[in-house]
């Protein structure tokens, strides 16, 4: 019984069905679920009153499958129509009619494409005549009105009883529920519900079948075709039977007799086949003992070469012979040994090479014997052979400190080697000059190793580029003899190539004297290389070219000379263009993993002697000779080797770095003692400081050398001259000017610290900024020195002593800038910071001398009384003060600093001078009051201007009196 709504036989129409032309919303044809009568129409009669033929009977196939024998007939609404029997099978397809598809009928397409457009237009320019039957349009119309009685959702495209709206439209279970008393009234309903619907599927069918009837003209028609088919099937099968009859006996006549020439020509080259494959035989036969010889004098690259072309031989040519079963495993493992041998002979090769003495001019060793190892080696694909070379590299480096160190060592007498064992301890008793000694020749072994070994390793790197333009080359050899075989092979004549006798093409006979030529071609290119390869079985037509395959592998022991780069380099290297330009790359890595090797043991060298703070203790000369010595050795592996090792760079930066700090910290402690001593008085200027000044002004920022006799001769003077402008100052500004030089000149010496030494000596000004603070405006000299005061004298000393700093700042910023980097630019502005940072410093110390002048004035004008004489006490004391301020600050700072502060203290002055006359009441009215202090003005005024340097001063002494309102 078919369960799916595939086989249901409730028809579904499409909305262009010629009955319903106009779409009916079918929710306005479904009730509401009431009762069975409401859900059903009226059921309308069966009677057929149309005329019956019989092509009803014919295509009425549910009536002749309802069996009216079944008791259960109307059990269940699908059962019904198929019989309770019915099962959905699928129809095998016949084994016997050709599956057909869209490419069967290309042709009939192509055919009648042209005639139904003909047609078309022809339809289009006559329509068809109305001959419409009437009796056909009653019909017609009769069918319509049948078909409306069925509900138009049995009509709707999407039809499917799996919806479960659809479903229970259709099928109103409600009406199905037997519970009570209903239960006779739902049996009729469930009965007048399969009733309504069988009687709609008849009608159904009624209209399917009348409109196969209209088409049983078409039917017969093709009925009549199918005799007509069967006719021309058979006069066909009797024209292929002639035509067969007539080939064979043109076969007979015309083929028999050549194809018996043909078959008598292929015997012969069979046998000669035979005769070459036994003389070959006889040439794989002599294989090992050749090996053997060829082993016995170190030709690896010849027992390869004849062992791959054996092998060769065994797989195309002598495949399946019983005697030489057991050659090609016993070849594989000869292969295997010789694979062995070269490369425990390579691993000889590399240290007897990297190990010879130093000293000898001999940049390579064995030159020959070095390249037939790496074409042998590369020949079978044993590419780790560097790594062999690169654990050899880092032996022999230790080697060679080792023993550089056991030579110096043997030269110092006052070392005991039976009482210190260890080599690195006595290593650690030399002092600087045999140290240094010891390392520079160190360094200087180090670059003849590494010279040697960029010259072998460049023998290598050129084997394997020459391998590669080889392959290369024979890569457009190939190429060329492709395009050359694809044109003679177009050439050829194919109209008999069809033709097949015993498995062997016809035209392979025929043209057989054309195709030897081109078979002894490629045998003459492969006996040009020693490692000939064999003709194939399809190419060997003749004696003459087995036997020049033969000889040529009987000659290759005699044609393979060690170290002969052009005949090596035709040898069948089995490596593609990417290995051997990886390989090409790792020889390049291994010559900078040299120089890395060398880097890393001179790196632990000096470790090693740098454990008890050797290197740490050194002094600037010392250091600086030891970082020039390891820069240039830096310089010349870069050289030798193509690229810059950093790890001895790091090691220098390293040791340079706690260089800096202890210069650092020794240079901060002496300034730092030399201000916890400084008395804060003016200090002679040696000549030797007056020199360094003269240097820097003439661009030159370095300690200058040491003059033996002229320095003595000349005194020392009061004050430092720098550019034209005087500047008195202290002992340990003098000694800062040097230590400043000392920072500059170390960043000379040794680039490589110049960021450190920046920030070093930001540090350093820095400190004495704040320090001097510390000591002189916080008055710490009081304490740390032993001062009673702290003087104006001082003060002004130690602002001279600033301004002298601050004018160096800019060059000191100049110096350091030539040698940053452009990114490193940033660092400059630490310079900035300390110049205002002393700025700030200059312009305290003059607020503080303006201070000590305003307490001065608040405290003597705070007494001040306007009564004879004239000029008064209070004026006189004032005058005197001002004089000894003027006589402790003018030789020490310019004059025009000097008229700047006695401007302010001059402000600060008729400040007080106003306020206290504002309290006295006494006002600019010419009474003898205003003229008593007048004259005492004028007295202060001409003792003030009597100063030098305070002549033209503008005191303006008329801001004195309140303004008159």
């Amino acid at each position: 019984m078919a369960s799916s709504h595939s086989s249901s036989p409730v028809p579904q129409g499409s909305s262009s069905d010629v009955f319903f032309k106009k779409e009916v919303d079918p929710t306005k044809h479904v009730r509401p679920v009431q009762s069975l009568p409401d859900v059903c129409p009226k059921e309308p009669t069966v009677t057929d009153q149309h005329r019956w033929t019989i092509y009803h009977s014919k295509v009425n196939l549910p009536a002749a499958l309802n069996d009216p024998r079944l008791a259960k007939r109307e059990s269940d609404f699908f059962t019904k129509t198929w019989g309770l029997d019915f099962v959905d099978t699928e129809v095998i397809p016949s084994f016997y009619l050709p599956q057909i598809s869209k490419e069967h009928f290309t042709v009939y397409q192509q055919e009648i494409s042209q005639r139904e457009k003909i047609h078309e237009r022809c339809k289009n320019i006559c329509p068809p005549k109305d001959t419409f039957d009437r009796t056909l349009l009653h019909t017609h119309d009769k069918s319509r009105t049948d078909l409306e009685q069925v509900p138009k959702i049995f009509m709707k495209p999407d039809f499917a009883l799996d919806d479960s709206l659809t479903f229970n439209s259709v099928l109103p279970w409600s009406h199905f529920n037997t519970a009570g008393g209903k239960g006779n009234r739902d049996a009729a309903s469930s009965k007048l519900l399969q009733e309504k619907l069988s009687h709609y599927l008849d009608i159904v069918e009624v209209n399917i079948a009348h409109q196969i009837s209209l088409r049983s003209e078409a039917f017969f028609h093709a009925m009549t075709s199918q005799h007509e088919l069967q006719d021309y099937l058979k006069k066909t099968s009797q024209a292929v039977k002639m035509l067969r009859d007539k080939i064979a006996q043109i076969d007979k006549v015309m083929c028999e007799g050549s194809l018996h020439i043909l078959r008598l020509a292929l015997t012969r080259n069979n046998c000669v086949k035979v005769y070459n494959k036994l003389k070959l035989m006889a040439t794989v036969h002599q294989t090992q003992p050749t090996v053997q010889v060829l082993l016995s004098t170190s030709e690896f690259v010849g027992a390869l070469d004849l062992i791959a072309t054996t092998q060769e031989v065994l797989q195309q040519e002598l495949q399946g012979i019983h005697s030489f079963r057991h050659l090609g495993s016993q070849l594989c493992e000869l292969e295997k040994l010789i694979d062995k041998m070269m490369i425990a002979e390579f691993s000889t090769y590399s240290h007897s090479d990297l190990n010879r003495p130093l000293e000898d001019d001999c940049q390579i060793l064995e030159e020959e014997r070095l390249i037939s190892l790496v074409f042998g080696l590369l020949k079978q694909r044993k590419l780790n052979f560097l790594e062999i070379y690169s654990e050899e590299m880092i032996i022999t480096a230790k080697n060679i400190i080792k023993q550089c160190v056991i030579n110096k060592v043997s030269q110092i007498e006052d070392i005991d080697t039976d009482v210190v064992l260890k080599l690195a301890d006595q290593m650690r008793m030399l002092n600087f000059p045999q140290w240094f000694d010891l390392l520079t020749d160190i360094f200087s072994k180090f670059t003849i190793f590494l010279q040697r070994v960029k010259a072998t390793l460049n023998i290598i790197h050129s084997v394997v580029l020459s391998v590669l333009d080889k392959n290369q080359r024979t890569r457009e050899l190939e190429e060329i003899s492709q395009q050359k075989n694809a044109a003679k092979d177009n050439s050829l004549d194919t109209e008999v190539a069809y033709l097949i006798h015993e498995g062997m093409f016809i035209s392979d006979a025929f043209s057989e004297s054309e195709l030897t030529p081109i078979a002894i071609d490629s045998t003459s290119q492969r006996n040009a290389s020693p490692n000939s390869e064999p003709c194939s079985s399809d190419s060997v037509s003749e004696p003459e070219c087995t036997t020049d395959s033969s000889s040529s592998k009987e000659q290759i022991s005699s044609s393979v000379t060690p170290g002969a780069v052009d005949i090596m380099v035709n040898e069948d290297v089995k490596l593609t263009d990417l290995e051997l330009g990886k390989l090409a790359n790792n020889i390049q890595e291994l010559l900078y993993s040299a120089s890395d090797i060398c880097h890393d043991r001179a790196v632990k060298f000096l470790m090693s002697r740098a454990k008890d703070g050797f290197l740490e203790k050194l002094n600037s000369t010392e250091f600086i000779s030891l970082s020039r010595l390891m820069e240039t050795f830096i310089l010349e592996t870069e050289q030798i080797c193509g690229r810059k090792s950093m790890s001895l760079l790091g090691a220098l930066q390293s040791q340079a770095n706690k260089f800096v700090n202890r210069f650092h910290e020794e240079r901060k402690t002496k300034l730092s003692l030399l201000l916890d001593n400084e008395r804060w008085k003016q200090a002679d200027v040696p000549a030797e400081f007056q020199d360094l000044v003269d240097s820097i002004s003439d661009g030159k920022i370095a300690l200058p050398e040491k003059k033996s006799g002229a320095t003595e001769d000349r005194k020392p003077a009061e004050v430092l001259t720098v550019e034209g402008q005087q500047y008195a100052v202290v002992g340990t500004v003098l000694l800062l000017i040097r230590i400043i030089l000392e920072y500059c000149q170390c960043v000379d010496n040794i680039p490589s610290v110049t960021t450190d030494m920046l920030t070093r000596l930001s540090d350093l000004l820095k400190y004495f900024n704040s320090r001097s603070c510390q000591l002189v405006l916080g008055a710490g000299a009081l304490q740390v020195v032993g001062l009673k005061t702290i003087t104006t004298k001082n003060l002004a000393l130690s602002s001279r002593c600033l301004q002298l700093i601050v004018h160096y700042i800019p060059v000191i910023r100049a110096h350091f800038e030539a040698r940053l980097q452009p990114k490193q630019y940033s660092m400059l502005r630490h310079f900035d910071h300390i110049t205002k940072d002393y700025h700030d410093h200059i312009a305290e110390i003059s607020a503080k001398l303006v201070a000590i002048m305003d307490s001065l004035f608040d405290k003597l004008l705070s007494k001040y009384e306007v009564k004879a004489p004239v000029p008064s006490a209070c004026f006189r004391n004032i005058c005197k003060q001002m004089a000894k301020m003027h006589e402790a600050i003018f030789d020490l700072l310019p004059e025009e600093q000097t008229q700047m502060l006695f401007l302010r203290i001059n402000a600060s002055y008729k400040l007080h001078l106003k306020k206290q006359l504002s309290h006295l009441n006494v006002i600019n009215d010419g009474g003898p009051q205003n003229g008593l202090v007048t004259a005492d003005v004028a007295f202060y005024t001409g003792n003030l201007q009597a100063l030098k340097g305070l002549k033209d001063l503008d005191l303006n002494m008329a801001e004195i009196w309140e303004q008159k309102r």
